[in-house]
Formats: structure tokens, sequence, C-alpha cells
């Protein structure tokens, strides 16, 4: 690959088995979720697309990988886009190790460091705001996909999880006496999350809607459901809350996510400890967990006022 004024240019084409290997490191991944490896094989495919001068595995090395890296950076791609495309990019050629295709020593991914990601603070919106937003649904003329997407706002909230984690849940996961839900987090581990009485209400009246309960129906059953029957797709449930979002929160564009957000944020803000709400997320690290401690304006006041000898006077 050759590198010349923020561009790569073709010199040759790349080894006759180049398609294959990277199909085989993505099949060979320990990623479950067919998106995942969909977005692998699209990094690994952005590195090596512009192949130049490559007719061998081992003609890439250390520099090439850092000169592509750099280019990205060019582009104005955030030290995130650029980490997961190197993390990409490193797994494929662990593969190509694993399947001794290259030697360790011809691995050029080894040595090269992650970039610094800057930890920002998570977006989260206010109660009042939340509170606005689960009536939105409610506001469609086709009531049963109203009462539907009430139940999944509900839920997001009340308990937290990412939007696969609830895209996967099937009824039989779900504790309705108990008010539990057993929930298939990253890595396939499994975590139990309670969720309230409001979450509870909207979702047996979604699911008296659809004809169902939670004991009637076959435990494999999808908990959300479109308009044929079959189990809600992301991009559906991405679409809807980002727009019922969009009415309630000034225009902004903000997606499911900001609902996790907004749970871990209320649960700190309220004293939970941050152990608790680190299983809760499902995170592996207490550092994960630790973006959430921020104290709100608002709050540091209550704090001060409470605290300080001088707070009240």
């Amino acid at each position: 690959m050759v590198h010349t004024g923020g561009m790569y240019t073709d010199v040759m084409g790349p080894p006759s088995d180049w398609d294959e290997k990277v199909e085989s490191s993505i099949k060979n991944a320990t990623l479950k979720k067919d998106a995942k490896l969909v977005k692998i094989k699209k990094r690994v495919n952005q590195f090596l697309k512009n192949k130049n001068n490559i007719c061998n595995f081992r003609n890439i090395d250390r520099d090439l990988v850092r000169q592509y890296l750099g280019f990205e950076f060019d582009q104005n791609y955030s030290s995130k886009t650029v980490a997961r495309r190197l993390a990409a990019i490193k797994s494929f050629f662990n593969y190509l190790m694993r399947s001794e295709t290259i030697s360790i020593t011809d691995n050029p991914t080894i040595y090269v460091k992650s970039p610094k990601i800057s930890q920002s603070l998570p977006n989260f919106i206010d109660h009042k705001v939340i509170d606005a937003l689960m009536e939105e649904p409610m506001k469609i003329k086709n009531k049963k996909i109203g009462i539907r997407d009430r139940a999944m706002l509900e839920l997001f909230y009340s308990t937290g999880i990412r939007l696969n984690e609830l895209i996967m849940l099937d009824i039989g996961v779900v504790d309705s006496i108990n008010q539990m839900i057993k929930v298939h987090g990253k890595g396939d581990k499994e975590r139990l999350i309670p969720f309230g009485n409001r979450a509870k209400l909207w979702l047996e009246k979604y699911l008296k809607n659809r004809a169902v309960s939670f004991n009637s129906a076959w435990g494999k059953t999808p908990l959300f459901v479109n308009a044929k029957g079959g189990r809600i797709l992301r991009l559906t449930v991405q679409r809807r809350i980002r727009n019922y979002i969009k009415i309630v929160a000034d225009g902004k564009r903000l997606g499911p996510h900001i609902l996790r957000h907004s749970f871990a944020t209320h649960l700190m803000d309220k004293g939970a400890d941050i152990r608790a709400v680190k299983d809760l997320l499902g995170h592996n690290s207490l550092s994960s967990t630790q973006v959430y401690t921020h104290v709100q304006p608002e709050k540091m006041k209550e704090i001060y006022k409470q605290a300080h000898p001088h707070g009240s006077k």
C-alpha cells in the first residue's frame, strides 16, 4: 500500500485467497450476533480494500497499519471509531496466526496501541421529559402500536437494558409476579433485572392487546413483535423511539440508548450504590459505570445545602 498526500493508491491486487480469509476470520470470531460480524467485516475491508502493492499477508507491516490509522484520523473520524477499526484489524490478524497463515513475528498489529478515548459524560433526559415521552405513543392513531411502543419505553427506562437485549426478549424470560426479567447481555452473560409497576402495567396491557398472557404464551414467543407477529426489528425500535424523543426533547436526535443513560443517571442521583448499578447495567468493569457518577448542578446545590453548616443560611 502506498500512502501519498493523505490518499492510498492501488498498485497491485490482493492475494487470491484474501476474501476467503476475511470470511473465515469473521466466522471464527467469538461474536455471535450477525450484525456484529457484518461490522467486523466492514471494518477489516476498509483497511484491506487499499491492498496496494500486497501479494502476501506478510507484506503488511506495522507502519502500514499506523499509516491507515493516521489516514482515518485525517478523515476526522473519532478516536472511538478508529479504535474499533483497529480492534477489527487485530482480530483479523489474530485469526491468521491461529490458522497458521502467518507467524507471530508477521503480525503487524501486536505493538500497535489503540488510540486513547476521552471519556465524555453520557447524555440523559430529566424526569419531566421522561414523563412526557411516555405519553407520546398514546397520541398516535394506531392504538395497538401505541400500546406496544409505550410498553417498550417503560421497560427501557425501568430496566436500563440495551436495544439488542430488548429486541431479543421472549415472553418466557419475564417473571411478572416477582417483576424480574432475565436478560442475555454482551458475551452471552445472563443477568436478572427488576422492573417497576408502570412497566408491568403496560406490558400486561400490551400482551392483552395481543390476546396472549405471561401464563398462556409459549416461552420462546417474542415479547415485542411487528404488525405481522414476527420479532420486532432493531431499526423499527430505533426509528420509533427516536421520533418520540424528538417531539419531547426540542427536536434532538437521540436514540433508545438515552433511556439507558437516564436510567443509570437517575439511580445514581438518588444515591444508588455504584456496584448495584454496575450489575443492573451488565457492565464488566466498575470503570464503565463511573461515568454516571457526575453530579448535576441541581443535585450539587441540594447536597451543599444539606451538608454545609452555612448552606441554608
